[in-house]
């Protein structure tokens, strides 16, 4: 385990009933089509993609001694599971809203079965650290701009906060887990590059159908304010750039974008808000 996760940490999935409005509000973000079916086609990666980073870690685990990284291993796939079974939930409204979440996850789950037969474990548990870079880099954002979630309906800035805050907990991991059983930065270069599309493209498929399917699929203005809140300066991805950039180097590690008082503030936030549930 890398001397930059900090020595304190520990990694326990949290289980939160975060009371998902049933329906769900069609657009529960400020009213905003484009926003809300931003994060709403993150959510559709989610529940396969987070199985296949669990699978890629636990294929390489009992090759680990250390006991702080076993434990760490063992709060990530906690964590992620516990993720997958939140957004299966959340995608079951949108498919009540009448979303066609089995179209669009189907991709997902035909590249991995591809991924399962025919990439070696170490390229599978490279483009399981890609991707948990680019959740980390946009789980800092989620926890640092609040702008982001301004005018969100409660239950659904909180499941979003809620995963942020784990992702950032257990960012190294899998980079931790790869860098001791391979180590090749070549391999972790080429992952990022292919994932970066991927999440790209399926982001863009869903956001499109949902809009589609909501009659704004042709709102020139709506694109336009959306891709510059994506895209613009300041913008939702832009402001990504540096720290997506820093994967390439050859001496990266997650941890050096320490945030680590961000995320213990938000432990707070969240141990504050589960005592007070419990006592009343």
């Amino acid at each position: 385990m890398s001397v930059l996760t900090p020595e304190n940490l520990t990694i326990q999935p949290r289980r939160i009933d975060f009371g998902l409005p049933d329906p769900l509000p069609r657009h529960w973000l400020g009213g905003d089509p484009f926003k809300t079916h931003f994060f709403n086609a993150m959510s559709l990666l989610f529940p396969d993609g987070e199985c296949f980073f669990i699978d890629s870690v636990r294929h390489f685990r009992d090759q680990v001694t250390d006991p702080q990284q076993q434990a760490l291993i063992k709060g990530f796939i906690g964590q992620e599971g516990h993720h997958s079974r939140e957004h299966i939930e959340y995608n079951n409204r949108l498919q009540a809203l009448g979303y066609d979440v089995e179209r669009l996850t189907q991709p997902v789950r035909r590249r991995i079965a591809y991924a399962n037969k025919h990439l070696s474990p170490e390229r599978r548990l490279a483009g399981t650290v890609a991707m948990e870079h680019f959740t980390a880099i946009m789980a800092d954002s989620v926890l640092r701009e609040l702008r982001w979630f301004e005018g969100s309906d409660e239950a659904m800035r909180r499941i979003w906060r809620w995963h942020a805050l784990e992702e950032t907990e257990h960012k190294a991991v899998a980079f931790d887990l790869y860098m001791q059983v391979c180590g090749d930065r070549k391999l972790l270069r080429e992952a990022m590059r292919f994932s970066t599309w991927f999440f790209l493209r399926d982001v863009t498929r869903g956001v499109w159908h949902m809009l589609k399917r909501d009659g704004h699929q042709w709102d020139v203005r709506l694109w336009w304010r959306g891709m510059r809140w994506l895209w613009g300066r300041g913008g939702f991805f832009s402001s990504l750039w540096g720290a997506y950039r820093d994967f390439y180097r050859e001496d990266f590690h997650p941890w050096q974008h320490d945030n680590e008082a961000l995320m213990r503030d938000c432990q707070r936030e969240f141990d504050l808000a589960n005592t007070l549930r419990t006592n009343y």
